[in-house]
Formats: C-alpha cells, structure tokens, sequence
C-alpha cells in the first residue's frame, strides 16, 4: 500500500511540477499564434525529457551517485567544468525566471506591482530552500499545480471543433501571416522549454535525496513515463486555449495575465482562482526545483555536502550557493529586467546549453563500472541518440534563429 501510494504521489507531483513559468508563457505564445501547429514539439519534448530523466533516475538510483560528481570523474575535470559553467548559467537563468514568475503571479492576484514582490519572493523561497523538508516541497507545490489542469476543463468548456484541433495538429504548416524563420524558432523555443535541463538535475538529486535503490527503479519509471505526458497534455490544453481566445482576437501574449484570460472567458472567477493557484504553485515549485539545482550541480562537481536530507551547518556551501543565486536573481530582476522576456530568453537558451546536460547522462548511462545489469538497452540507446541529434540541431539553431527573427518580434 505504501508503494502504491509512492507512485500515486510521485505521478501527480510530476505532472503539477512540469509545467513552469516557461512552458506557460511559451505555450500561450505559440497557440495564440501558431495555433497548434507546433503541437508535435511538445510531443517531441515530452518524449526526450521523458527518456533522458529515466536514464538520470536509473543513475541516481543504481549507483547512489549524483549526476555532476559523476560527470567530473567519467569525463575529466576540465570537460566537467565546462559543461558545468554552461549547465549553471542557464539553470540561474531559468531561477530568475521562475521567482519572476512568481512575482507576476502574486501581481495578478494581489494588484500590487510585481517589482514589490520580488524580494518577498526571494526570502520565501530561499526560506523553504533553507528550512523545508524535500518530500514536504515537492510534494506540496506538484499537487497544487494540478491546479493547472483548469486549462484542460476550459478547452472542454470553450467546445471547439476538436476534429478540427487535431487536424491542425497533425498537419502542421507555417500560418500565412508568419515566416518560417520565426515559426522555427517558437520551435525551438518550445523544445527548450520542454527539456529545460534542472528538471534532470532536480530529478536525479531528488533520488539521491529520497535514497533510492534499484528496487525504486520501476516506481520512478512510472512517475516519469504517466506524470511527464500528462503535464504536456496541459502544456497543450494551454496552447490550445490561447488559440481559441486569444488568437481569434488578435491578442499577442505580453503578461502573465494575458494567459489566463481563456480561463477567465471559459469558466470565469472561478477558473481565475484555480488558474492563479496553479500559476503561482507551478512557478514557486520550479523556483525551489531551479534554486537547488544550482545548489546541487556546483556542490557535487566540487565534492561538498550537499541536499536537504543534511542539516544546513553540514552542508554549509551548498546553502551559501544558494542564497548566493538568489540575491543575484532579485538583484537581476529588481533592475526592472521584464520577467517574461527573461523568461522568453531562458527558453531559448536552455535550449543551447541541452548538449552539455544531456551527452554526459547518456555516457554515462551506458557504463557498466557505475550501472551493472542497468546499463541502457538497444531501446534507450537508439532514442537517445536520435535525441542528441535534435538536441545538437536545436542548439546551434537557437542563436541565430534569434538573432534573424529578433527574438521571435
């Protein structure tokens, strides 16, 4: 009964923990308009991120060793740290976003500007960082972002002409009043939002933390392959939403707000209370995921004490990491940085740094000194390697798809 209720929890926390203040704000953008033309990138990023945290679960569970302490010893120092400064920058990054995301949320229900919440946010969150249990953290704020399935009761509620969403779906083209170098990069943008690397840290640092073995590995599995689809499928319901009220009515995505306006014509205050709450648990859960990913990848690649199943004076480095990211992150943000365009940004920039996250997990994966019996099979090979091929694409294309477009205007 207590492993059932492991892998229920586990399900339903990834499913309220995939959907950040990037795929929100990515999502919204490219329905109101690419409609869902770009739906198979969020199948395409599902799947990837799907089959490169099972191989970062597998790790944690089989060896006990965590992703960048593992990373500096099969690939050498140097290359370790190189692909440890490009997996921090974006991951700081991406916590910048998401505190400003939680601003933006407390803005919408609150009234009071957004600037002014960013230091309460950063001292809440470096508090729950600092004080909380990880089971209590992630298990809390991945329920409450189930909130977020509202999305899905307001696609229902707007009754669209659903034959008519898959065959746009599944027929995907450039609409006649975008280019195709900006189609591509929503593309890519939405890829990077999708495989955002601290979703593999946090994951595989979460095994560590919750001491898994490999008798865990069919339950992690499970929280990976149910809970991972199911979040796309509101990352979708979102995009979907938005094409129905927003790109109907001309409406470009500027404000957190402005993406649960469907919610808000579909089901009305009601939905707007169940919106906010989703908004603010998904983008405060991923702030705290983002925060301890920073924490976790410097820590382990230099070897120091590390997570939350220490006492803070035991891990003391690991805290200072922390709190270090978090003053930058609000200073960053307090310089009136638009938390969108950051978040827009991240995206994209997740999206270059991919190969840095991803190849070492894969070599990884298939080392029998550090996985046994629990090497990667013919299955995971062929996809992860299909993978990096995408990754590595989606990363050389990312700059100047930004740059030529600027930034998708």
């Amino acid at each position: 009964m207590k492993k059932m209720f492991a892998l229920a929890l586990g399900i339903l926390t990834a499913i309220g923990g995939f959907v950040d203040i990037g795929d929100l704000v990515t999502n919204a953008v490219v329905g109101s308009r690419f409609g869902l033309s770009l739906a198979w990138v969020v199948v395409l990023g599902v799947v990837g991120i799907c089959v490169f945290t099972e191989m970062s679960g597998r790790v944690a569970a089989v060896s006990g060793r965590a992703t960048f302490s593992l990373v500096r010893q099969r690939l050498g120092p140097r290359l370790g740290f190189v692909n440890l400064c490009g997996s921090v920058a974006v991951t700081a990054l991406t916590y910048i976003a998401e505190i400003g995301g939680v601003a933006l949320a407390l803005e919408l229900a609150s009234s009071i500007n957004a600037y002014l919440w960013i230091p309460v946010v950063g001292l809440l969150v470096w508090i729950v960082l600092w004080r909380v249990k990880f089971d209590i953290m992630e298990n809390v704020f991945g329920l409450a972002g189930l909130a977020l399935v509202v999305f899905g009761v307001s696609l229902w509620a707007l009754k669209p002409d659903f034959a008519s969403l898959a065959t746009q779906a599944l027929h995907p083209s450039v609409p006649a009043t975008e280019g195709t170098p900006t189609y591509l990069y929503y593309a890519v943008a939405l890829f990077g939002a999708a495989m955002t690397p601290y979703e593999v840290f946090f994951f595989s640092s979460g095994g560590i933390e919750e001491k898994w073995t490999a008798k865990d590995i069919p339950v992690m599995r499970s929280n990976v392959f149910v809970g991972f689809p199911l979040g796309g499928l509101i990352s979708l319901a979102i995009a979907a939403t938005s094409m129905l009220v927003l790109g109907s009515s001309g409406i470009d995505v500027e404000s957190l707000g402005q993406v649960a306006l469907p919610v808000v014509v579909a089901l009305g205050k009601v939905g707007l209370i169940f919106a906010l709450v989703g908004f603010f648990a998904a983008t405060f859960g991923a702030a705290c995921e983002t925060g301890l990913s920073v924490g976790y990848s410097i820590s382990q690649y230099f070897g120091w004490q590390w997570g939350k199943f220490v006492a803070p004076r035991r891990a003391a480095r690991f805290h200072v990491v922390m709190l270090i990211a978090t003053i930058m992150a609000v200073g960053v943000l307090l310089t009136t940085a638009d938390p969108i365009k950051v978040t827009e940004y991240s995206v994209v920039f997740s999206a270059v740094a991919l190969p840095l996250t991803y190849l070492p997990i894969l070599v990884v994966a298939n080392d029998t000194r550090y996985m046994g019996a629990h090497v990667n099979g013919r299955l995971a090979n062929v996809l992860g390697s299909f993978y990096l091929v995408v990754i590595l694409i989606a990363s050389l294309a990312a700059i100047p798809l930004m740059v030529l477009t600027k930034a998708g205007q």
